[in-house]
């Protein structure tokens, strides 16, 4: 059974850091893609950032491009998302993502969220001014 467990979550002033992590069991990590999303009330999934299992390739969304870095450590099964110079605007629950089904992997198809399996239960990331 696949389990995602995110956490890091929290609320932080405009300007700040917070880094969420991604712990995968039951999954064969680092043999698919998996990502970061974000969801405000209201609207779709956002999808954020983005990495290629074997290559460790990165891909990430232009509003987060520059402040956010994801990446993956395979021994211990988890993905993280480090975000940086926070904005209001990153206020959101933010979901890891995995279980590829795609296709080819490339920034379109990454960041949709009907590409992916398995997801978390989402972290909450609250930024305020």
């Amino acid at each position: 059974q696949v389990q995602l467990v995110e956490s890091g979550g929290g609320s932080v002033q405009a300007g700040g850091s917070l880094r969420l992590s991604c712990a995968a069991s039951g999954y064969n990590f680092g043999a698919g893609h998996m990502g970061w999303f974000r969801q405000v009330p209201g609207k779709e999934r956002e999808g954020v950032a983005w990495i290629q299992g074997q290559s460790g390739i990165t891909l990430y969304a232009d509003s987060v491009k520059g402040r956010f870095i994801i990446s993956q450590d395979s021994v211990k099964n988890t993905v993280y998302l480090q975000m940086n110079s926070l904005a209001l605007e990153d206020t959101a629950t933010y979901y890891c993502a995995a279980g590829w089904r795609g296709g080819r992997w490339s920034s379109p198809s990454a960041s949709s969220p009907s590409n992916y399996v398995y997801w978390g239960q989402g972290t909450q990331v609250t930024v305020s001014s």
